[in-house]
Parts: C-alpha cells; structure tokens; sequence
C-alpha cells in the first residue's frame, strides 16, 4: 500500500493486519481520484470510515488543504496516524476515534468531499447516507465504495448520484451538486 500520485509520490503506508480492515486497491484509489481530481485543490475533506487513512491521505497528497479521520477502531486510528507521520501530513489532519453517525450528527465542520467507505454489506452506508447532508458543503462531491449490487441511495440532500462505476467486486457510487433532471 502506498501513495499514488502528488507531492507524497511512492511513500509506503503501513498496512493492516488481518481483515478487520479493508484497504481500497490501487487500481480503484487510482479511478477514485481520477474522479475528483479537478475538485481536490484547496478543499476540506472527511475520509469516513478511514480504515488505513490511505484516501485521505492520497487527497493531501494530491492537493486538498485539510482531512478529517473517522473511525471508530482503535487500531485503525493508530494505523492512520503512522501513516500521517510517514506521509507528512500532520498539520493538515485531525484524526478522530468516534462513530462515523455520532460525528456527522455534530460535527459543525462541513467538507468539500467525502470518501465514504464503510465494510461492505453492513447498512453503514446508508445509514451514513442519511446525515451526511448536514456535514457537506454547498457543491460537495461524495465518493461511496461498495459491493457492485448493493442499492444506494439516489441523493444526499441536494446531491444526486452523477455516475456508477463498476470495477469487479467494487462499485464506486458518485455524488455530485446537479442541475435538475428536465
């Protein structure tokens, strides 16, 4: 696992051991940012669900101006600030040990972008779903990894799902401010 592109090129992150975490690929972290990556420079995003920080951190790495770390594992949060210190980053991040809906339910911090990437199968994401509006900013763009037939939501508050992206076992579910449907 490491970074991909922008100003922390090739740096290792540490990995997780066993399965409790599950660690996007590079091919699908590659068509994530291919996805945003007009909309990284100078943002604020949330890496929900972080896991390894690696989405996160490849966002400050290729341009965002500040991440926000949630998880509720403490392993993996200790996994997420090894890797902020091998990548650099640590002025730009805040890391949080806390339940991804308690904190989008009282944040009063609103993100650009949101990687939304919680274990599969499990409800997360559509729980999530349903208070992520309050925490996005105004033309937010939401990134949702999933199993390629779980159903997603078609909007987030004022977001609607601009495209779907199947990459084998993974959906890459994209939610973008669009004008009305005519």
């Amino acid at each position: 696992m490491r970074i991909v592109s922008g100003s922390a090129r090739g740096r290792k992150l540490f990995a997780p051991v066993g399965m409790d975490i599950r660690p996007t690929t590079d091919k699908v972290k590659e068509a994530m940012f291919s996805i945003v990556h007009f909309d990284l420079p100078g943002t604020r995003v949330l890496d929900l669900f972080a896991g390894t920080g690696q989405l996160g951190l490849e966002a400050l790495s290729r341009g965002a101006d500040f991440v926000c770390f949630t998880d509720a594992s403490r392993k993996a949060v200790e996994l997420i600030k090894k890797n902020i210190e091998v990548t650099g980053f640590r002025s730009q991040s805040k890391v949080l040990l806390c339940d991804a809906y308690s904190f989008l339910a009282s944040s009063p911090d609103t993100f650009n972008i949101v990687f939304l990437d919680p274990p599969y199968e499990s409800g997360m994401c559509e729980k999530a779903a349903a208070l992520l509006p309050r925490v996005l900013s105004k033309n937010a763009v939401v990134v949702c990894e999933s199993r390629p037939d779980e159903l997603m939501p078609q909007t987030l508050g004022e977001l609607r799902i601009a495209k779907e992206y199947k990459y084998s076992n993974i959906k890459l579910t994209v939610y973008r401010n669009l004008p009305p449907e005519e």
